[in-house]
């Protein structure tokens, strides 16, 4: 899909390169899976949502995606090593502030769908556990407002593929692409706008929970000993902390 709405020239350039880069390194360090390429769209507008376990899932969703994919995520990803931080740097991505309520990245991300484009955005809001939890309420707020369609996508064994580097092995990953659901609608004000948004949320997570393994989904699992414990995991680690400030788009 033609993204030049969205980016400069050379940023074009470099996400090309590293569209292309993501090929062989994932061949050299994964042994990479992908299923369900032919649910993938050919346009958008489009949301791209899949569960965050690893701070190697945005590049997973790079080397699966066929488009140049514009990313939400957060300012300060505390998880991540610091060495990894140059990948989101050199692709650009609009960084959401935790607890500011990130109203000019999500009026990016609102922008980008209202003009076709692809969005992807990991709704769990972090990746402090290794189990599907609620999501938080951005990616609702942004499907309302676009109208436009979800793709969920799976990810699977990323945890795995920097230990097992250091074991000397290629990790055993899968990307599950899904059927395209949505699109959603929601009305009124405050809490009630509130309760709805964190009911669609819950139905994107049900929508992504099959594509990941059974012992991994958490509170949206069919086994109530799963749900049981995964209790505490739900709990946002940021509710109560203020990151920096928005200032615009990484580009």
């Amino acid at each position: 899909m033609e993204q030049q709405k969205f980016t400069s020239p050379g940023r074009r350039f470099v996400r090309s390169f590293l569209h292309w880069l993501s090929h062989p390194v994932y061949r050299l360090v994964t042994d990479l899976e992908i299923n369900g390429e032919e649910n993938l769209p050919k346009s958008g507008p489009l949301i791209m949502v899949g569960n965050h376990f690893s701070f190697v899932d945005p590049a997973s969703f790079v080397r699966a995606a066929p488009w140049q994919i514009e990313f939400l995520g957060g300012a300060q990803p505390p998880h991540a090593p610091k060495a990894s931080l140059v990948l989101p740097f050199l692709w650009g991505y609009h960084p959401l502030y935790r607890g500011t309520g990130a109203k000019d990245s999500l009026r990016a991300g609102e922008g980008i769908l209202k003009q076709g484009g692809i969005l992807a955005i990991f709704p769990e809001g972090g990746n402090w556990a290794a189990v599907l939890r609620p999501a938080r309420p951005g990616t609702a707020f942004l499907a309302v407002r676009s109208g436009a369609p979800l793709l969920p996508v799976g990810l699977v064994g990323m945890t795995e593929v920097f230990p097992s580097l250091k074991r000397g092995r290629r990790a055993k990953i899968q990307v599950n692409i899904g059927k395209p659901f949505g699109p959603y609608k929601a009305e009124g004000r405050g809490q009630k706008l509130r309760d709805q948004l964190d009911e669609i949320g819950h139905d994107i997570m049900r929508h992504i929970a099959p594509l990941i393994p059974q012992d991994q989904r958490g509170h949206y699992s069919d086994d109530p000993a799963i749900r049981e414990a995964a209790k505490g995991t739900e709990i946002y680690p940021w509710a109560d902390k203020v990151e920096g400030q928005v200032r615009g788009v990484v580009r």
